[in-house]
Protein backbone atom coordinates (compact mmCIF):
# COMPACT_ATOMS: atom_id res chain seq x y z
CA UNK A 1 0.00 0.00 0.00
CA UNK A 2 1.28 3.42 -0.53
CA UNK A 3 1.12 6.67 1.08
CA UNK A 4 -1.46 9.40 0.45
CA UNK A 5 0.96 11.49 -1.10
CA UNK A 6 1.04 14.44 1.51
CA UNK A 7 3.97 15.61 2.17
CA UNK A 8 7.07 14.39 0.06
CA UNK A 9 9.04 17.28 1.71
CA UNK A 10 9.30 16.22 4.82
CA UNK A 11 13.07 15.09 5.70
CA UNK A 12 13.73 10.94 5.70
CA UNK A 13 13.51 8.98 8.63
CA UNK A 14 16.47 7.10 9.27
CA UNK A 15 16.05 5.47 12.33
CA UNK A 16 12.30 5.24 13.65
CA UNK A 17 13.67 4.12 16.92
CA UNK A 18 15.67 7.81 17.79
CA UNK A 19 14.24 10.25 14.47
CA UNK A 20 10.54 8.83 13.71
CA UNK A 21 7.60 11.33 12.02
CA UNK A 22 4.48 9.58 12.63
CA UNK A 23 3.18 12.69 9.61
CA UNK A 24 6.05 11.45 7.25
CA UNK A 25 3.84 9.54 4.19
CA UNK A 26 6.65 6.38 4.79
CA UNK A 27 5.10 5.97 8.21
CA UNK A 28 1.59 5.88 6.41
CA UNK A 29 2.80 3.38 4.31
CA UNK A 30 3.99 1.07 6.73
CA UNK A 31 2.79 1.72 10.31
CA UNK A 32 2.39 -1.58 11.58
CA UNK A 33 5.55 -2.57 10.45
CA UNK A 34 7.62 0.57 12.60
CA UNK A 35 5.54 -0.53 15.54
CA UNK A 36 6.88 -3.72 15.30
CA UNK A 37 10.40 -2.77 14.85
CA UNK A 38 10.43 -0.47 17.73
CA UNK A 39 7.94 -2.91 20.28
CA UNK A 40 11.08 -5.09 19.59
CA UNK A 41 13.82 -2.93 19.65
CA UNK A 42 14.97 -3.91 23.09
CA UNK A 43 13.04 -0.26 23.97
CA UNK A 44 9.58 -0.01 23.14
CA UNK A 45 9.44 3.91 23.54
CA UNK A 46 10.46 5.64 20.17
CA UNK A 47 12.20 9.28 20.62
CA UNK A 48 12.09 11.96 18.30
CA UNK A 49 13.94 15.05 18.41
CA UNK A 50 11.14 16.14 15.64
CA UNK A 51 8.29 18.89 17.20
CA UNK A 52 9.95 19.92 19.96
CA UNK A 53 10.71 16.47 21.62
CA UNK A 54 8.35 13.59 20.74
CA UNK A 55 7.81 9.87 22.59
CA UNK A 56 5.89 6.51 20.73
CA UNK A 57 5.29 4.05 23.11
CA UNK A 58 4.14 1.06 21.26
CA UNK A 59 3.28 -1.54 23.80
CA UNK A 60 -0.40 -1.79 25.18
CA UNK A 61 1.25 -1.68 28.77
CA UNK A 62 2.80 1.52 28.56
CA UNK A 63 -0.07 2.87 26.25
CA UNK A 64 -2.51 2.26 28.82
CA UNK A 65 -0.55 3.25 31.66
CA UNK A 66 -0.20 6.86 30.34
CA UNK A 67 -3.42 7.42 29.00
CA UNK A 68 -4.19 6.75 33.17
CA UNK A 69 -1.64 8.91 33.95
CA UNK A 70 -3.19 12.90 33.91
CA UNK A 71 -0.59 14.48 36.69
CA UNK A 72 2.15 14.27 34.16
CA UNK A 73 0.40 13.24 30.76
CA UNK A 74 -2.24 16.86 29.81
CA UNK A 75 -4.51 16.90 27.27
CA UNK A 76 -4.02 20.42 26.83
CA UNK A 77 -2.73 19.05 23.35
CA UNK A 78 -4.06 16.70 21.60
CA UNK A 79 -2.59 16.93 18.13
CA UNK A 80 1.22 17.38 17.69
CA UNK A 81 2.27 20.09 16.03
CA UNK A 82 5.56 22.36 16.25
CA UNK A 83 3.86 24.96 18.84
CA UNK A 84 1.85 24.34 22.06
CA UNK A 85 -1.35 25.18 22.71
CA UNK A 86 -2.37 28.70 24.09
CA UNK A 87 -5.64 27.76 25.66
CA UNK A 88 -4.93 26.68 29.13
CA UNK A 89 -6.05 23.58 30.73
CA UNK A 90 -9.04 22.53 32.57
CA UNK A 91 -10.75 23.44 29.03
CA UNK A 92 -8.53 23.71 25.96
CA UNK A 93 -9.41 24.09 22.77
CA UNK A 94 -11.86 21.07 22.26
CA UNK A 95 -13.45 20.27 25.42
CA UNK A 96 -13.93 17.27 26.84
CA UNK A 97 -11.22 15.99 24.86
CA UNK A 98 -8.49 18.99 25.54
CA UNK A 99 -9.52 19.05 29.16
CA UNK A 100 -8.10 17.57 32.43
CA UNK A 101 -10.11 16.53 35.90
CA UNK A 102 -12.34 17.48 37.35
CA UNK A 103 -13.55 19.93 34.59
CA UNK A 104 -13.16 16.87 32.13
CA UNK A 105 -15.75 15.41 33.36
CA UNK A 106 -17.84 17.80 33.61
CA UNK A 107 -17.47 19.20 30.16
CA UNK A 108 -18.27 15.51 29.06
CA UNK A 109 -21.65 14.62 31.14
CA UNK A 110 -22.61 17.67 28.65
CA UNK A 111 -22.87 15.19 25.82
CA UNK A 112 -23.67 12.32 27.05
CA UNK A 113 -27.48 12.16 25.91
CA UNK A 114 -26.54 12.87 22.88
CA UNK A 115 -24.43 9.73 22.53
CA UNK A 116 -25.89 7.16 24.60
CA UNK A 117 -27.06 3.56 23.15
CA UNK A 118 -30.39 4.63 22.46
CA UNK A 119 -29.81 8.38 21.06
CA UNK A 120 -27.80 6.33 18.34
CA UNK A 121 -30.48 4.24 17.91
CA UNK A 122 -32.43 6.63 16.60
CA UNK A 123 -29.90 7.60 13.81
CA UNK A 124 -29.71 4.18 12.14
CA UNK A 125 -32.65 5.23 9.78
CA UNK A 126 -30.59 8.08 8.87
CA UNK A 127 -27.12 5.92 8.39
CA UNK A 128 -28.81 3.37 6.48
CA UNK A 129 -30.49 6.04 3.65
CA UNK A 130 -27.50 7.53 3.81
CA UNK A 131 -25.24 4.45 2.82
CA UNK A 132 -28.41 3.24 0.31
CA UNK A 133 -28.00 6.48 -1.61
CA UNK A 134 -24.49 6.57 -1.86
CA UNK A 135 -24.61 3.03 -3.01
CA UNK A 136 -27.52 3.48 -5.82
CA UNK A 137 -24.72 6.05 -7.07
CA UNK A 138 -22.36 3.93 -7.22
CA UNK A 139 -24.53 1.31 -9.11
CA UNK A 140 -26.01 3.33 -11.61
CA UNK A 141 -21.82 4.57 -12.42
CA UNK A 142 -21.21 0.75 -13.04
CA UNK A 143 -24.18 -0.04 -15.28
CA UNK A 144 -22.77 3.22 -17.47
CA UNK A 145 -19.55 1.91 -17.70
CA UNK A 146 -17.51 2.97 -15.14
CA UNK A 147 -15.26 -0.39 -14.47
CA UNK A 148 -12.84 1.73 -12.07
CA UNK A 149 -15.21 3.57 -8.63
CA UNK A 150 -12.62 5.19 -5.77
CA UNK A 151 -14.58 3.62 -3.24
CA UNK A 152 -13.30 5.86 -0.05
CA UNK A 153 -14.45 9.13 -2.10
CA UNK A 154 -17.49 8.09 -3.10
CA UNK A 155 -18.57 5.80 -0.23
CA UNK A 156 -16.59 5.61 3.45
CA UNK A 157 -15.95 9.35 3.49
CA UNK A 158 -19.28 10.69 2.99
CA UNK A 159 -21.21 8.84 5.42
CA UNK A 160 -19.47 10.32 9.09
CA UNK A 161 -19.77 13.21 7.30
CA UNK A 162 -23.66 13.52 6.10
CA UNK A 163 -24.40 11.98 9.51
CA UNK A 164 -22.79 14.14 11.80
CA UNK A 165 -24.03 17.08 9.17
CA UNK A 166 -27.82 16.13 10.53
CA UNK A 167 -26.77 15.79 14.27
CA UNK A 168 -25.39 19.36 14.22
CA UNK A 169 -28.28 20.95 12.09
CA UNK A 170 -25.61 22.30 9.68
CA UNK A 171 -25.68 21.73 5.55
CA UNK A 172 -24.58 18.34 4.30
CA UNK A 173 -23.10 20.16 1.24
CA UNK A 174 -20.45 22.04 3.57
CA UNK A 175 -19.13 18.29 3.55
CA UNK A 176 -16.18 19.15 1.21
CA UNK A 177 -15.17 22.28 4.02
CA UNK A 178 -15.32 19.71 6.51
CA UNK A 179 -12.90 17.45 5.16
CA UNK A 180 -10.46 20.37 4.09
CA UNK A 181 -10.74 21.67 7.91
CA UNK A 182 -9.64 17.59 8.83
CA UNK A 183 -6.69 17.61 6.82
CA UNK A 184 -5.13 20.99 7.79
CA UNK A 185 -5.85 20.01 11.58
CA UNK A 186 -5.37 16.06 11.57
CA UNK A 187 -3.10 15.53 8.35
CA UNK A 188 -1.07 18.45 8.45
CA UNK A 189 -0.78 18.93 11.84
CA UNK A 190 -2.30 22.24 11.77
CA UNK A 191 0.73 22.89 10.18
CA UNK A 192 -0.77 23.71 6.44
CA UNK A 193 -0.75 26.73 4.71
CA UNK A 194 -1.52 29.91 6.72
CA UNK A 195 -5.47 30.32 5.97
CA UNK A 196 -7.07 33.72 6.49
CA UNK A 197 -9.92 33.62 9.23
CA UNK A 198 -12.84 33.44 7.06
CA UNK A 199 -11.66 30.06 6.02
CA UNK A 200 -10.88 28.78 9.24
CA UNK A 201 -13.42 26.37 11.17
CA UNK A 202 -13.10 28.92 13.90
CA UNK A 203 -14.70 30.89 11.62
CA UNK A 204 -17.16 29.12 10.26
CA UNK A 205 -18.26 27.92 13.87
CA UNK A 206 -18.62 31.06 15.17
CA UNK A 207 -20.56 32.06 12.48
CA UNK A 208 -23.02 28.64 13.01
CA UNK A 209 -22.65 29.52 16.89
CA UNK A 210 -24.06 33.16 16.84
CA UNK A 211 -26.80 32.07 14.24
CA UNK A 212 -28.08 29.47 16.36
CA UNK A 213 -28.24 31.54 19.70
CA UNK A 214 -30.56 33.63 17.73
CA UNK A 215 -32.86 30.97 16.17
CA UNK A 216 -32.45 27.74 18.14
CA UNK A 217 -33.63 24.62 16.90
CA UNK A 218 -33.62 20.74 18.24
CA UNK A 219 -29.65 20.07 16.95
CA UNK A 220 -26.92 19.20 18.31
CA UNK A 221 -25.84 22.72 18.35
CA UNK A 222 -28.69 24.15 19.56
CA UNK A 223 -28.76 22.31 22.78
CA UNK A 224 -25.09 23.48 23.38
CA UNK A 225 -25.94 27.02 23.02
CA UNK A 226 -28.67 25.66 25.89
CA UNK A 227 -26.12 24.30 27.87
CA UNK A 228 -25.02 24.70 31.11
CA UNK A 229 -22.09 24.67 34.16
CA UNK A 230 -23.63 25.21 37.30
CA UNK A 231 -26.03 27.60 36.25
CA UNK A 232 -23.68 29.59 34.08
CA UNK A 233 -24.23 29.32 30.25
CA UNK A 234 -21.06 28.06 28.07
CA UNK A 235 -18.68 30.18 26.83
CA UNK A 236 -18.89 30.57 22.64
CA UNK A 237 -15.44 29.41 22.85
CA UNK A 238 -16.62 26.00 24.59
CA UNK A 239 -19.72 25.91 22.23
CA UNK A 240 -17.25 26.06 19.47
CA UNK A 241 -14.18 24.28 20.38
CA UNK A 242 -16.47 20.86 21.67
CA UNK A 243 -18.34 21.09 17.95
CA UNK A 244 -15.24 21.21 16.38
CA UNK A 245 -14.42 18.55 18.37
CA UNK A 246 -17.12 16.52 16.93
CA UNK A 247 -16.67 17.38 13.44
CA UNK A 248 -12.30 16.83 13.74
CA UNK A 249 -12.42 13.51 15.82
CA UNK A 250 -16.14 12.61 14.75
CA UNK A 251 -15.98 12.28 11.27
CA UNK A 252 -12.51 11.00 9.71
CA UNK A 253 -12.10 8.88 12.26
CA UNK A 254 -15.24 6.62 11.37
CA UNK A 255 -14.30 6.97 7.43
CA UNK A 256 -10.82 5.63 8.25
CA UNK A 257 -12.20 2.25 9.90
CA UNK A 258 -15.34 2.07 7.09
CA UNK A 259 -12.09 2.15 4.23
CA UNK A 260 -10.16 -0.26 6.18
CA UNK A 261 -12.82 -2.42 6.83
CA UNK A 262 -13.59 -2.49 2.92
CA UNK A 263 -9.69 -2.21 1.76
CA UNK A 264 -9.32 -4.96 3.94
CA UNK A 265 -12.81 -7.45 2.33
CA UNK A 266 -11.04 -6.36 -0.67
CA UNK A 267 -8.34 -9.06 -0.44
CA UNK A 268 -9.95 -11.52 1.32
CA UNK A 269 -12.73 -13.12 -0.77
CA UNK A 270 -12.72 -16.38 2.23
CA UNK A 271 -13.73 -13.38 4.81
CA UNK A 272 -16.54 -11.89 1.98
CA UNK A 273 -17.56 -15.20 2.02
CA UNK A 274 -17.82 -15.90 6.12
CA UNK A 275 -19.64 -12.05 6.59
CA UNK A 276 -22.30 -13.41 3.85
CA UNK A 277 -22.82 -16.92 4.34
CA UNK A 278 -22.60 -16.48 8.39
CA UNK A 279 -24.15 -13.60 9.90
CA UNK A 280 -23.96 -14.65 13.02
CA UNK A 281 -19.68 -13.75 12.58
CA UNK A 282 -20.57 -10.40 11.48
CA UNK A 283 -20.86 -8.76 15.49
CA UNK A 284 -17.37 -10.10 15.64
CA UNK A 285 -15.55 -9.19 12.83
CA UNK A 286 -16.91 -5.38 13.37
CA UNK A 287 -14.70 -5.40 16.20
CA UNK A 288 -11.60 -7.39 14.74
CA UNK A 289 -11.78 -4.55 12.22
CA UNK A 290 -12.05 -1.93 14.81
CA UNK A 291 -8.87 -4.00 16.79
CA UNK A 292 -6.61 -4.66 13.64
CA UNK A 293 -7.09 -1.10 11.60
CA UNK A 294 -7.98 0.75 14.28
CA UNK A 295 -6.97 4.12 13.20
CA UNK A 296 -7.07 6.79 16.13
CA UNK A 297 -3.12 7.69 17.47
CA UNK A 298 -3.84 10.29 20.37
CA UNK A 299 -1.34 12.75 21.97
CA UNK A 300 -0.58 13.85 25.49
CA UNK A 301 1.45 17.29 26.39
CA UNK A 302 3.87 15.90 29.42
CA UNK A 303 2.81 18.66 32.27
CA UNK A 304 5.76 17.95 34.08
CA UNK A 305 8.67 16.25 33.98
CA UNK A 306 8.48 12.44 34.82
CA UNK A 307 11.06 8.87 34.10
CA UNK A 308 8.35 6.58 32.65
CA UNK A 309 10.44 3.29 31.93
CA UNK A 310 13.82 4.45 31.82
CA UNK A 311 12.55 7.47 29.57
CA UNK A 312 13.67 10.87 30.79
CA UNK A 313 10.48 12.52 29.58
CA UNK A 314 10.45 16.37 29.72
CA UNK A 315 7.49 18.88 30.29
CA UNK A 316 6.37 20.45 27.07
CA UNK A 317 7.38 17.08 24.89
CA UNK A 318 4.65 15.65 23.42
CA UNK A 319 3.68 11.89 23.96
CA UNK A 320 2.00 10.11 21.11
CA UNK A 321 -0.47 7.24 22.17
CA UNK A 322 -0.69 4.93 19.66
CA UNK A 323 -3.83 3.02 20.51
CA UNK A 324 -3.26 0.65 17.00
CA UNK A 325 0.04 -0.25 18.29
CA UNK A 326 -1.19 -1.09 21.55
CA UNK A 327 -3.93 -3.35 19.40
CA UNK A 328 -1.33 -5.48 17.52
CA UNK A 329 1.08 -6.51 21.00
CA UNK A 330 1.46 -10.13 21.11
CA UNK A 331 1.77 -9.51 24.84
CA UNK A 332 -1.92 -8.78 24.94
CA UNK A 333 -3.87 -10.20 22.38
CA UNK A 334 -3.09 -13.98 20.58
CA UNK A 335 -2.39 -14.12 17.63
CA UNK A 336 -1.83 -10.30 17.66
CA UNK A 337 -0.50 -9.84 14.16
CA UNK A 338 -3.99 -11.66 12.68
CA UNK A 339 -6.92 -10.87 11.52
CA UNK A 340 -9.01 -13.25 13.05
CA UNK A 341 -12.74 -12.64 12.04
CA UNK A 342 -14.65 -14.32 14.61
CA UNK A 343 -12.30 -13.90 17.53
CA UNK A 344 -14.43 -13.74 20.65
CA UNK A 345 -12.13 -12.05 22.96
CA UNK A 346 -11.49 -8.59 21.55
CA UNK A 347 -10.26 -5.90 24.66
CA UNK A 348 -8.87 -3.27 21.97
CA UNK A 349 -8.32 -0.14 22.45
CA UNK A 350 -9.24 1.19 19.22
CA UNK A 351 -11.87 4.00 21.12
CA UNK A 352 -8.89 4.79 23.67
CA UNK A 353 -8.02 4.11 26.89
CA UNK A 354 -8.87 5.97 30.19
CA UNK A 355 -11.09 9.08 30.84
CA UNK A 356 -11.13 10.03 27.65
CA UNK A 357 -11.99 6.51 26.13
CA UNK A 358 -14.50 8.13 23.23
CA UNK A 359 -17.31 9.63 23.94
CA UNK A 360 -18.43 8.94 20.51
CA UNK A 361 -18.09 5.16 20.50
CA UNK A 362 -21.48 4.14 19.95
CA UNK A 363 -22.55 6.32 16.98
CA UNK A 364 -19.02 5.21 15.46
CA UNK A 365 -19.85 1.59 15.90
CA UNK A 366 -23.36 1.79 14.42
CA UNK A 367 -21.85 4.00 11.36
CA UNK A 368 -19.54 1.22 10.61
CA UNK A 369 -22.25 -1.37 11.25
CA UNK A 370 -24.13 -0.35 9.18
CA UNK A 371 -22.16 1.16 6.06
CA UNK A 372 -20.65 -2.82 5.99
CA UNK A 373 -24.00 -4.67 6.08
CA UNK A 374 -25.18 -2.25 3.47
CA UNK A 375 -21.97 -2.66 1.35
CA UNK A 376 -21.52 -6.63 1.56
CA UNK A 377 -25.25 -6.44 0.51
CA UNK A 378 -25.09 -4.64 -2.85
CA UNK A 379 -21.53 -5.74 -3.46
CA UNK A 380 -20.69 -9.47 -2.40
CA UNK A 381 -17.78 -9.16 -4.82
CA UNK A 382 -15.49 -6.20 -5.73
CA UNK A 383 -11.58 -5.72 -5.12
CA UNK A 384 -9.10 -3.36 -5.68
CA UNK A 385 -8.80 -2.10 -8.85
CA UNK A 386 -4.50 -1.59 -8.29
CA UNK A 387 -3.67 -1.99 -4.58
CA UNK A 388 -0.52 -0.02 -5.24
CA UNK A 389 -3.26 2.97 -5.52
CA UNK A 390 -4.46 2.93 -2.35
CA UNK A 391 -3.09 5.94 -0.68
CA UNK A 392 -3.15 6.15 3.16
CA UNK A 393 -3.23 9.22 4.85
CA UNK A 394 -0.81 10.27 7.11
CA UNK A 395 -0.92 11.92 10.66
CA UNK A 396 -2.88 10.41 13.55
CA UNK A 397 -5.17 9.13 12.27
CA UNK A 398 -5.00 6.03 9.72
CA UNK A 399 -7.12 5.25 6.70
CA UNK A 400 -7.59 5.05 2.98
CA UNK A 401 -7.86 8.36 1.43
CA UNK A 402 -7.58 6.83 -2.31
CA UNK A 403 -9.27 3.70 -2.40
CA UNK A 404 -10.07 2.50 -5.97
CA UNK A 405 -12.07 -0.80 -6.54
CA UNK A 406 -13.28 -3.04 -9.37
CA UNK A 407 -16.52 -4.99 -9.54
CA UNK A 408 -16.42 -8.04 -11.35
CA UNK A 409 -19.66 -8.48 -13.99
Amino acid sequence: MHDSGNDHSRPSVQNWQTDFDHQHPDYAAAAPTIWEQIRTSGCPIAHSERYGGTWLPTSHDDVAAISKDYEHFSSQGVVVTEYRPDIPAPMGYAPPITSDPPFHQIARSILLKFFSPRAIDGWEPVARDTCRRLIADIQGRIAVGDDVIDCAQSYSQHIPVMIMADMLGLPREDGDLFRRFIHNIMEQGGGGEELPYEDTIDFYLDSHVAARRANLGEDLISYLCQAEIEGMALLDEHVRGTIALLIIAGIDTTWSAIGASMWHMAQHPDHRARWINEPDVQPFALEEFLRFYAPVTMARLLAKDIEFEGCPMKAGEWTLLPFPAANRDPAFFDRADEFVMDRARNRHAAFGLGIHRCIGSNLARMELRVAMEEWMQAFPEFELADPDAVTWSTGQVRGPRQLPMRFPA
